[in-house]
């Protein structure tokens, strides 16, 4: 287990860090260049750090907390990016910025909070994954709704991660811990009249989480709430096998779901090592056999990454970091768009399967994707969970989906 730790942080480390410590707000200059801002709602199963400058640490609470906070972005960046503060206080000018915090103490105040920042009855829930800061996933979330345009309100679920290359089985278990949390969280979203429909938005280890709580949802109610209308799974770092259980579990129907995958994506191969070698949802070949069948008969869409480029060197955030994939979740997916008409032009590299059937999306695409995206869309249909467990796990006729 030590070996597979040591290649997988060899694998993980990228990046010369940033000051810690950035949660402290600090004010707007008058007269200075004008900037974003994006308010969120987080809520969190992390201890608190009793620090205003981390407000959260990466252990486990017995209870949640709420808050609100404001992040301002610069005016001169580069889409996809986050422009971390090089020295403390940040400069807004330059870098991200926190310029309000409050504490949320009670439903009622989070309710209210939802009503006066309400954009369309539309909400983003969005779940990290591994060695994530606290505010590693606050600023990440702002740099996805400003950079999609997005016309959501933007909901941070943020569980107690150490953030550490050597807390892979410490993160794991954090998920597990705060999957009823996040189930009860989505229940709440989903019981408020002002709100019509939610999208969940999971990267890596947190699709994990994510897909466990709508599966625990699934099992008390039968099948997961109507008004959680998406489920986006970027990079998901989850055995598919294990993958294929939980969609069964959560009962129909089932939410639409779209997987981000990507062949190259360096942490998942990490992943892979540390868990014996399984194979990662996020890092299939969607065009093969017996994925392709598969995804198909399920009803779900995944779009396959691979040859696009990003400024990621694990090839594990293309999701938030390519400009077209990022404004692609909030000006199509994010308002119930389909990925099946001539209108998607997400330039080169992007090969998507669509309800399972390959097609292409742009000029270059994987070896055995050759439709045009612009066919007729197939339509989105359920099947039972026998129909599902057998579709997804049991095809006497095609190699094992671990293979």
């Amino acid at each position: 287990m030590h070996r597979y730790l040591a290649i997988a942080a060899l694998l993980l480390l990228a990046g010369c860090g940033h000051p810690a410590g950035v949660m402290t707000p600090v004010a707007l200059r008058p007269g200075a260049p004008a900037t974003s801002q994006v308010d969120m709602l987080v809520a969190t199963t992390r201890q608190p750090s009793g620090n205003p400058a981390t407000l959260f640490n990466g252990e486990r609470s017995p209870k949640p907390y709420l808050t609100e906070i404001a992040v301002s972005i610069p005016p001169k960046r580069d889409p996809g990016t986050v422009q971390w503060p090089r020295r403390l206080p940040p400069n807004p000018d330059t870098d991200f910025a926190v310029t309000r915090v409050k504490q949320i103490d009670t439903i009622s105040e989070g309710k209210t909070w939802f009503k006066q920042h309400v954009e369309d009855g539309h909400a983003l829930v969005f779940v990290h994954g591994f060695n994530n800061k606290y505010e590693d996933s606050v600023f990440r979330l702002a740099q996805i709704v400003h950079d999609s345009r997005m016309r959501a309100t933007p909901i941070l679920f943020t569980w107690p991660s150490r953030a550490s290359l050597f807390a892979y089985e410490y993160d794991k278990e954090s998920t597990n811990y705060s999957r009823t949390a996040l189930e009860q969280a989505l229940r709440i979203l989903a019981r408020d009249p002002n709100v019509k429909d939610i999208t969940i938005l999971a990267h890596s280890m947190g699709t994990w989480l994510a897909m466990e709580s709508l599966r625990q949802m699934g099992i008390r109610d039968g099948h997961v709430d109507p008004k959680i209308r998406d489920v986006i799974l970027a990079s998901p770092d989850i055995d598919i096998q294990v993958f294929a259980k939980q969609f069964v579990e959560m009962g129909s129907p089932h939410p639409k779901f779209t997987i981000f995958v990507s062949q190259d994506d360096r942490a998942l191969a990490a992943s892979s090592w540390i868990t014996g070698r399984v194979q990662r949802l996020g890092a299939i070949n969607p065009a093969e056999e017996p994925y392709r069948s598969r995804l198909e008969k399920a009803g779900i869409t995944a779009i396959d990454l691979t040859k696009v480029k990003s400024g990621d060197s694990m090839n594990h955030g293309k999701f938030a970091e390519s400009p077209q994939i990022v404004q692609l979740i909030g000006q199509r997916l994010m308002t119930g768009q389909t990925l099946t008409d001539s209108n998607v032009s997400l330039g080169e590299g992007v090969a998507a399967v669509i309800g399972g059937t390959a097609r292409t999306v742009g000029t270059v695409a994987a070896t055995t994707i050759s439709a045009p995206l612009n066919a007729v869309e197939q339509p989105h249909t359920h099947h039972s969970p026998t129909d599902l467990g057998s579709t997804l796990t049991e095809d006497p006729e095609s190699k094992p989906l671990t293979q």
